[in-house]
């Protein structure tokens, strides 16, 4: 069963910091392209960071220098993180892990297409106040 499953989200105050994880089981494990959406409301789903097929990482020009995405795979479980520091007022979203089916391909140089990923997790909340 593919489960991904977020947690780390909370409120916190401008210019703060919070880590989000994302452990991956299943046949997801094995996914090189994995990544974090987020979606405020009344805007679209939208790429904050990832990992290409090359396995560099990948930032939406809103949060470079701020945010960091990285992973820690062990044999007993997978995870990958969002590490994010000097949060803004407009950077609350709900947040969501993503991961392509490792059967399909995915882009190098860019965060793949939202209608790329194959399994997302349930969403967590961050909620940064001014």
């Amino acid at each position: 069963q593919v489960q991904l499953v977020e947690s780390g989200g909370g409120s916190v105050q401008a210019g703060g910091s919070l880590r989000l994880s994302c452990e991956a089981s299943g046949y997801v494990e094995s996914s090189a392209c994995t990544a974090w959406f987020r979606q405020a409301p009344g805007k679209e789903r939208e790429g904050v960071a990832a990992f290409d097929l090359a396995g560099y990482t990948i930032y939406a020009d809103s949060v470079k220098g701020r945010f960091t995405i990285s992973r820690d795979h062990t044999k007993a479980k997978h995870v990958f993180n969002l590490q994010m520091n000097s949060l803004k007022p407009e950077d609350t979203a709900m947040y969501y892990c993503a991961a392509v089916d490792p059967r399909r391909g995915c882009s190098v140089g860019v965060i793949t297409p939202i209608d790329g990923y194959t399994y997302w997790g349930q969403g967590t909340q961050v909620t940064v106040s001014s």
